[in-house]
């Protein structure tokens, strides 16, 4: 018999406009194989599109899941603190957050955000620069943190995905106004994928 896992999976990216964004996700009670798995493949797809953070609604499950790696990011500092003392954070990569809760802990800051799940859009979003989390990690142990910079931003957009919300909603009505367009435009071509697939 053979038990080898099925290899990671490159997972397709829900776009704006498919409701699974919109979905608040459902607390995850067990890390069971499958969801070793969706780890796996969310990891792997998150890789193959550059980006630092996936949310489980970003591959079509509306579960309490993310992934994050900042490896390699230079431009943008993050800051991490375990047990009150200063961490490394590329050493706490790569990070699986499971039904992850947040407490900010400072002043909102105004940063630069994007989103694999709105490609092309980009805009200005207003967060908490620093926050606490506390989280289980890939193998349910639970795992609590505080972090600044570009990781409590990423921290914050991912949860948020798993909420329910884009980081669209929470831009200022003249950040939103100048990308209404684009944001119109690829509504559209999400819900026209979506009807032939389910033609199909």
């Amino acid at each position: 018999l053979n038990h080898s896992a099925s290899p990671d999976m490159i997972l397709e990216v829900t776009k704006y406009g498919n409701p699974v964004l919109r979905q608040k996700g459902t607390p995850v009670d067990k890390i069971t194989g499958e969801i070793k798995q969706l780890i796996a493949d969310m990891f792997e797809t998150m890789y193959a599109t550059k980006g630092i953070g996936l949310a489980a609604q970003q591959v079509g499950r509306a579960l309490q899941l993310t992934v994050l790696d900042l490896r390699g990011v230079t431009d943008r500092p993050s800051t991490l603190e375990l047990a009150g003392q200063p961490a490394d954070v590329e050493q706490f990569m790569p990070l699986v957050l499971i039904n992850p809760q947040l407490k900010p802990l400072n002043e909102p800051v105004a940063g630069p955000e994007g989103c694999l799940s709105l490609p092309e859009i980009y805009g200005d979003v207003v967060r908490p620069e620093s926050v606490e989390v506390k989280a289980l990690d890939a193998k349910g142990k639970p795992i609590e943190f505080r972090c600044g910079g570009l990781l409590a931003r990423a921290v914050q957009h991912e949860i948020d995905h798993l909420n329910g919300i884009l980081f669209i909603d929470r831009m200022d009505r003249k950040s939103k106004n100048e990308i209404r367009e684009e944001l119109d435009l690829l509504q559209a071509e999400t819900k026209a994928t979506l009807a032939s697939a389910a033609k199909k």
